[in-house]
This record gives C-alpha cells, structure tokens and sequence, in this order.
C-alpha cells in the first residue's frame, strides 16, 4: 500500500529510470544530433506540459529513438527538423494527446469568470 502512495505523490519508479534511460541514449549521441535532441528535449520540457507520466515517458523514448535514427542514418538535422525546428517541436508533442498543466488552469479560470458573473448578477 505505501508503495501506490509513494507512486502516486512522487511519480513511477519505473517511469523514472526509462527517463534516465532515454536522457542517457540521448546523452550518448554523436554530434551534431545529441545537440539537436538535447535542445529539442528541453523544448518540449517547457512547452509539452504533459502531465500524464506514461503519455511523458513514451514521447521522450520516442525522441530518443527519433534522433537515434537519424544519427545511425546520417540524416542531416535540418532534414529532421525542417526549416521551423520551434513548428516541428510542437507538432511533435502534438501526437501525444494528454492533460497538460495548463487545462487545469483553463478550467480554472474559466470557473472563476462564471463565478464573477453569477457575483454580478445578484
């Protein structure tokens, strides 16, 4: 039992060391990709807001798979990212529907409007 609690407070073990892991692989890439995925990995940090830790985990193997591929191949970055990198970043977290942060915050303050203007009503 305190194990699921433990898991819930602070996240999956298990989905932390698949993130080292896949941190690692791109860690270890040659350049000019391990550049490319580190930067592009800390983008999507910012910018994914994910909050579901599994939908998180499988983007993030599969960056690490994507610029895996391109480094094995000899894809040139460019040809990867295309000529909008900041577009390819977002369409890419695009693919993983999941609750960001920000819905909660939507939802929020979408509540707090309607509740300023039931306040006028009366």
């Amino acid at each position: 039992m305190a194990a699921k609690w433990i898991d819930t407070l602070t996240g999956s073990l298990e989905q932390k060391k698949q993130y080292r892991r896949d941190r690692d692989r791109i860690a270890g890439l040659p350049e000019p990709y391990g550049t490319a995925a580190k930067a592009m990995q800390r983008y999507l940090t910012y910018f994914g807001g994910i909050v579901d830790g599994d939908i998180l985990i499988t983007m993030h193997t599969d960056l690490a798979d994507l610029w895996e591929r391109a480094a094995t191949d000899g894809t040139p970055v460019r040809e990867i990212v295309g000529d909008d990198p900041v577009g390819f970043a977002e369409d890419f977290a695009r693919a993983y529907e999941a609750e960001h942060w920000i819905d909660k915050e939507r939802a929020r303050f979408t509540r707090a409007i309607e509740d300023a203007e039931r306040g006028e009503q009366k």
